[in-house]
């Protein structure tokens, strides 16, 4: 007998009612079913080195990891985690109790806005906003807060006076995004000594989802925001291995905080996965000791893919905001004559057999980026050069 359901009240849950099937989802399917060049999600499509996967393999036969690993993680990954936070940015973490490894940096966020927020609070993100922030804000009751990132010049700015308006009594966490997806912006460090200092004046948290750390180029430096003053005890600090080393699939990630802000995110973690990617945790750990020349080799490559589709897309007629940081880059159709973007990109798989990503739906007032268009750039050359082919056109 099938159980009948009242009329009165939503099956999903009312704070989830805004949010429908990811953009992500929706434009890949598009692409799957015209056979576009997918632009859209952000996910190489190349495997990371060789070696590492080996070491995912190694681990497979060796049985390490077939099992539940340690809840916190397995204390290689947690190790080589808080060795490389020490050596790339002076940050000394103890592997014991301020390490956690989470199940990608979206199960990180996810676990550190249900630990720290309760219903009523405020938290401030930028927008345009990678589109978990806003489902996790809501998750745990609280108010999500924008400030807008801006178009100034060649690249998305933020108004640091904006900033500071934004934070209310009921302000209860800073969740801050550098490099910034999906504008590519990277934080100066005046900006981040600026949020440093509100951060501490207001008694803020803040949590960081840096997991653009290593894709930074041309002058821009990725800095941890855990690194100025008053900062270390109020800030978690969120990164992954998926788009530093090409394994998205395998989705490790990890937070790094003082004992106290990792206990309360682990207390929430701990009842999503659980555990997870036993076999890769031991892998990503001997990535993160790879030596400095795998990492500029990756940046660089990265940075001239950035340029030819970048190349490409201006060829094709765009407006496009050079990012530092990433691998996307946002552009503008207003050059066409067109200012609705979702609308673009459905019609460009048909128009061009490519597919991109609206911006508008990574803001909560879709005007803000009614013409922005992202795409991805961590593609094949072969790949790159055929869709800037098709783009151009729409020079035509």
């Amino acid at each position: 007998m099938t159980r009948m359901t009242s009329s009165a009240r939503p099956l999903l849950n009312r704070r989830l009612a805004e949010f429908g099937t990811t953009i992500f989802a929706e434009m890949s399917a598009l692409a799957l079913s015209t056979g576009a060049i997918n632009l859209g999600q952000g996910f190489p499509d190349t495997d990371g080195p060789e070696e590492v996967r080996e070491a995912a393999v190694r681990a497979l036969r060796d049985g390490l990891g077939n099992q539940y690993p340690p809840g916190p993680g397995i204390p290689e990954l947690r190790t080589a985690v808080a060795a490389h936070q020490q050596r790339r940015y002076g940050l000394s973490y103890d592997p014991d109790g301020e390490v956690l490894v989470t199940a990608g940096a979206t199960e990180a966020i996810a676990a550190s806005l249900l630990a720290l927020v309760e219903p009523g609070d405020e938290v401030i993100a930028f927008e345009p906003y990678y589109d978990s922030y806003a489902a996790c804000i809501a998750m745990a009751g609280g108010t999500r807060v924008p400030v807008t990132l801006r178009p100034h010049e060649d690249r998305f700015r933020l108004d640091l006076d904006e900033l500071r308006d934004a934070v209310t009594d009921r302000t209860r966490l800073l969740l801050i995004n550098t490099p910034h997806n999906p504008t590519g912006t990277v934080l100066t460090r005046a900006e981040l000594a600026a949020i440093a200092e509100l951060a501490v004046e207001r008694d803020l948290l803040v949590v960081t989802d840096e997991v653009y750390e290593h894709l930074v180029f041309d002058d821009a430096e990725h800095v941890p925001l855990a690194t100025f003053p008053g900062m270390r005890e109020r800030t978690v600090t969120i990164s992954s291995s998926g788009k530093t080393f090409s394994f998205t699939g395998w989705k490790v990630g990890w937070v790094t905080g003082t004992q106290e802000l990792v206990t309360a995110v682990r207390t929430a973690k701990q009842y999503l996965t659980y555990v997870s990617a036993g076999p890769f945790q031991y892998a990503v750990a001997e990535a993160l000791r790879l030596p400095d020349s795998y990492f500029d080799g990756f940046r660089a490559d990265l940075r001239r893919k950035r340029d030819l589709l970048g190349d490409g897309l201006r060829a094709a007629g765009f407006e496009v905001y050079q990012p530092q940081g990433t691998y996307f880059i946002t552009t503008d159709i207003t050059p066409f004559g067109e200012k609705d973007a979702h609308r673009f990109c459905r019609a460009l798989p048909e128009r061009c057999g490519v597919v991109a990503i609206p911006n508008s739906v990574f803001y909560d007032d879709p005007a803000a980026g009614r013409s922005q268009v992202r795409f991805a750039f961590c593609k094949r050359d072969d790949v790159l050069h055929e869709a800037a082919v098709r783009l151009r056109r729409l020079a035509s």
